[in-house]
C-alpha cells in the first residue's frame, strides 16, 4: 500500500464524474481500486439515470468482471439474453467471446446505482458486437528505462482494417 491508501472507503466521499455521450450514454462514476492499494482488482462506483448505460455491449477476453446492483432496476444484457435486475442482485461477467459480452441498462424511474469489480489484465482485448470494434490495451507499469513513455498501449479499430504479418516490414 502506498501512503495514499486507505484499507476504508465510503462511497458517500467519493469524488464522481459525470458524462454523458449521445442518447444511450451517460453516468456519474469514478474507479477507486488504487485508492485502497489495489493493483490487481478494479472497483468502480456507478449511478446511471433511468433510460441510460453505462457503457456499449462489450466483452473482455482476459479481465473478469462482477457488479453488485445497490439500487435501482434494470436490465442485464448478456450474451443473447436479457435479465430484469434490481437491488441485491450480483452479475457476473466472465472473460470470453461474444456469447460473454454484457451491457447494463437503467430500465427503471430511479438512478440505478451499483459496484463495478474486475481483475486487472495488464494485456486485454475486449469486443464490441454491436459496432463490430475491438479494442487492444496493456496498462504496464513504467520502468524505470522507459520513464519517458507512457506506459500504455490503446487502439481501437475494427477487423476490415487486418494488416498482413510482414506488411510495411524494412526488406520483407
Amino acid at each position: 500500500m502506498t501512503r495514499e491508501s486507505k484499507v476504508v472507503i465510503n462511497t458517500a466521499d467519493l469524488k464522481l464524474d459525470h458524462w454523458k455521450q449521445g442518447e444511450l450514454y451517460e453516468s456519474v462514476d469514478t474507479s477507486f481500486g488504487t485508492l485502497l492499494g489495489l493493483a490487481g482488482l478494479g472497483v468502480s462506483y456507478n449511478e446511471v439515470p433511468p433510460g441510460k448505460s453505462g457503457c456499449p455491449f462489450h466483452n473482455h477476453h482476459v479481465e473478469d468482471e462482477l457488479f453488485y446492483v445497490i439500487a435501482g432496476a434494470g436490465e442485464y444484457r448478456f450474451g443473447g439474453e436479457r435479465h430484469a435486475i434490481k437491488a441485491g442482485d450480483v452479475l457476473g461477467a466472465p472473460a470470453g467471446g461474444p456469447e460473454t459480452a454484457h451491457q447494463i441498462i437503467n430500465t427503471g424511474t430511479a438512478p440505478l446505482v451499483y459496484l463495478g469489480i474486475s481483475t486487472m489484465a495488464k494485456t486485454e482485448i475486449v469486443e464490441y458486437p454491436d459496432s463490430g470494434k475491438f479494442l487492444a490495451k496493456t496498462n504496464r507499469a513504467k520502468t524505470i528505462s522507459d520513464d519517458c513513455k507512457p506506459g500504455r498501449f490503446r487502439y481501437i479499430g475494427r477487423p476490415e482494417g487486418d494488416l498482413d504479418y510482414w506488411d510495411g516490414e524494412p526488406g520483407a
